[in-house]
């Protein structure tokens, strides 16, 4: 660490607020934006508070060691993380943004160093252009783990919602219900069924579950051996289970796999199956 460093440095932090007001003056109009030069007040506040952090991230890597510079990176990425994912802000607008954040700020150094060219070295130069980039491509990268994370985070939890959704439990009569699969049937999704309807008729005091596959548009083995491991699994529970809606090919398929649904009752429709059961489902005219 030099005197230069720690007169740049102090040049930076004095003129903060003006950095911060020309990087705002570089947004324009841009509908739905959080970076839109019209956007709110308090968009605008928090924008300038995280330009702050931003300023103060990059200019400590002139002085302070790297982990403190790694701790004030990964704050700020974080934070502007979280705020970009809320407002659903595509990353390759934070990235520009950013851009022009380090053009910005990059012009101020040039105007210390021309301020200061008596007592700034060429060596000085080559540093500052070398530690500001690489701050600038450390907050980069970081924010970018982190949007990641937090999207995918995100995107799990909506899955798991829409999971929930498309696996009710129904109950129909007394102790028992209906559970109606229906659309694509993905590894992910059968696993979830797998683990979350015995746990559903337990706590519902299921006693027969009718499985309806009438709503899937194609059952594959895969599907039907997760299909015969959940109504063995439902057995063992003490819960007795019938198949609705199961295709002839596909009971084909399962013979010659050797996944036997006899003991389980197989229907051609759900209809088919309530009325075997004794539930006469046709309204009163």
């Amino acid at each position: 660490m030099s005197k230069q460093d720690e007169w740049l440095y102090q040049y930076l932090v004095d003129n903060a607020a003006s950095i911060t007001e020309k990087w705002l003056q570089t947004r324009k109009n841009k509908n739905g934006s959080i970076y839109s030069v019209n956007s709110e007040d308090s968009v605008e506040n928090m924008l300038r508070e995280q330009n702050r952090m931003t300023i103060e991230a990059v200019s400590s890597s002139l002085l302070a060691d790297e982990g403190t510079v790694n701790k004030q990176v990964d704050e700020w990425a974080k934070t502007v993380g979280e705020s970009r994912v809320d407002s659903d802000t595509p990353i390759y607008e934070v990235i520009e943004a950013v851009n022009k954040a380090e053009s910005v700020f990059m012009e101020f150094v040039l105007h210390f160093i021309e301020e200061n060219e008596d007592v700034v070295r060429k060596e000085d130069i080559l540093r500052w252009n070398r530690q500001v980039n690489s701050a600038f491509n450390q907050m980069v990268t970081k924010f970018s783990e982190v949007y990641y994370q937090l999207t995918r985070q995100r995107l799990f939890s909506q899955q798991e919602l829409i999971h929930q959704l498309s696996t009710p439990i129904i109950p129909v009569f007394e102790n028992m219900a209906i559970v109606p699969l229906i659309g694509e049937m993905d590894s992910y999704r059968a696993k979830f069924v797998m683990e979350t309807i015995p746990g559903k008729c337990v706590e519902n005091q299921v006693e027969h579950l009718f499985i309806d596959l009438s709503g899937m548009p194609a059952i594959d083995t895969m599907i039907a051996q997760q299909i015969y491991q959940l109504t063995s699994m439902l057995k063992l529970l003490g819960i007795s289970s019938t198949i609705s809606g199961i295709r002839p090919e596909v009971a084909q398929t399962a013979i010659q796999l050797g996944i036997d649904f006899e003991s389980t009752g197989t229907y051609s429709s759900l209809k088919q199956a309530l009325l075997t059961a004794g539930l006469n489902i046709t309204a009163e005219q």
